[in-house]
């Protein structure tokens, strides 16, 4: 089994930073694909960032220019840093992994639990 926690959520004002983090602890063998998402209250779950084992990215029309998804390969973490916050930007997010628990080529997809960011005056 694999386990995503997510760390670094909290209360910020507009205009403010937070940096998460998402750790991949388990039976990994690689990992192909982290991700953060995002649900808003009455919204669906949207994907925020994307970064694959090759560091290729992709961001959200929304927070490009604003957050930067990042990852250690050594310790099967990745990190999303959110700059100039908004008000809209608060949800609940969520780290995802697709992932390989042996070497044999089927993956697995995984979630985190979820980490609150809201951002308010």
């Amino acid at each position: 089994q694999v386990q995503l926690v997510e760390s670094g959520g909290g209360l910020v004002q507009p205009g403010g930073s937070l940096r998460l983090s998402c750790a991949a602890s388990g039976s990994i063998f690689s990992i192909y694909v982290m991700s953060w998402y995002r649900q808003a209250p009455g919204k669906q779950r949207e994907l925020v960032a994307r970064m694959t084992s090759s560091s290729n990215t992709n961001y959200a029309d929304s927070v490009k220019g604003r957050f930067t998804i990042s990852r250690d390969n050594a310790n099967n973490t990745v990190y999303l840093e959110m700059n100039s916050l908004k008000p809209e930007d608060t949800a609940v997010y969520y780290c995802y992994a697709v992932v390989t628990t042996t070497p044999h080529p089927t993956r697995f997809q995984f979630w985190g639990q979820g980490t609150q960011v809201t951002v308010s005056t």
